[in-house]
């Protein structure tokens, strides 16, 4: 399989890119379809539904189901009729050019991070999708700071990705600036 004005070397990148990308789906995807298990009600068949359990899996971190129809950590969670449909477009609009950079990569650190990242963004499109939301489930809290919205695996890989891509771009290159003392 080839595409035009990409050499063999750059179809190699975007391979093992986008095979970390699906690791990272199918992570997702696995433990979003144990929390749905996990915390449905008896009798509810559909999705989404409500869950009012919450599972204490550390001091720290509970597992709570929630439906998210914004983007990344709640942000734009307003319930908009057509959330779903522009958060996806987005989505696949970020992963094509993602795609694209992975082509260009010069270091592996960088091409697992664009993998990350639309790996997490594949899993979220998933979800929206099949449900019209976002799965979220992973709380974590300490003490009184509780304020932190819900998240998951995907959203986990994005923000992972996303920081090592910023901190690649900046310290990534031996001959940057930034490395000398």
């Amino acid at each position: 399989m080839t595409f035009p004005g990409w050499s063999s070397p750059q179809l190699t990148r975007v391979r093992r890119g986008l095979g970390l990308a699906a690791l990272v789906a199918v992570a997702d995807q696995a433990s979003k379809t144990e929390i749905l298990d996990l915390m449905r009600p008896p009798g509810v068949n559909g999705t989404p539904f409500a869950a009012a359990d919450r599972v204490t899996v550390a001091p720290v971190i509970d597992f709570v189901l929630s439906w998210n129809t914004g983007v990344s950590f709640g942000l734009g969670n307003n319930h908009g009729a057509y959330n779903a449909w522009i958060f996806t477009a987005l989505a696949v609009i970020i992963g094509t050019v993602m795609i694209g950079w992975m082509a260009k990569a010069e270091t592996r650190l960088s091409l697992a991070t664009m993998g990350l990242v639309v790996g997490g963004a594949l899993g979220n499109v998933i979800d929206r999708l099949r449900f019209g939301a976002v799965v979220d489930f992973i709380y974590v809290h300490i003490g009184a700071f509780d304020w932190w919205p819900a998240f998951n695996v995907a959203d986990s890989a994005i923000c992972i990705g996303a920081a090592l891509l910023v901190f690649d771009s900046l310290f990534g290159n031996r001959l940057s600036h930034k490395n000398t003392p």
